[in-house]
């Protein structure tokens, strides 16, 4: 078992976020939902919590009113083999109402902030080449949704 789970704790959105996620991400699945009962303190039979799988990564859910909010000082951090993948999480987390950010950044409609990154950046950035890293830094800062070909070709000097 995970010894530590991330828990995304929401207004009253978990059931609707937790869908959408487990939609995207391959080998994703929800694994609980625990309801409120008469005791409280959201609606009777209403969505407490939900545990899921992205990608075989646990997660808890929580619906706790409206106290909770997200911020960008905390992020899921995506890696993508493809530029598929980054095209495909992209349009997925940014679609109703999402807003995408700089440099892969984006934030969904229930305000989660996701780095959605092609596996190309850690490479390119760390590469043995510093004027190759430095031009691809320079490509990346100019980017919303990351272009791993694009990356590349900077890195190369093409």
């Amino acid at each position: 078992m995970q010894k530590i789970t991330t828990c995304l704790g929401f207004d009253d959105q978990c059931e609707e976020a937790v869908k959408l996620y487990t939609s995207l991400f391959k080998n994703s699945r929800i694994l609980s939902t625990q309801r409120y009962g008469a005791a409280g303190p959201g609606p009777e039979g209403s969505v407490m919590a939900m545990t899921f799988e992205l990608d075989g990564q646990r997660f808890l859910a929580l619906n706790g009113g409206p106290s909770f909010k997200f911020t960008e000082g905390m992020s899921l951090s995506v890696d993508c083999a493809t530029q598929a993948e980054v095209d495909e999480l992209w349009a997925g987390l940014t679609a109703d109402g999402g807003k995408p950010g700089p440099c892969g950044w984006l934030t969904d409609r229930f305000g989660v902030s996701w780095q959605i990154v092609p596996s190309v950046l850690p490479k390119v950035l760390g590469g043995s080449d510093p004027k190759g890293a430095a031009r691809a830094m320079q490509a990346m800062l100019k980017m919303s949704k990351l272009d791993a070909g694009a990356l590349q070709r900077a890195y190369d000097g093409k």
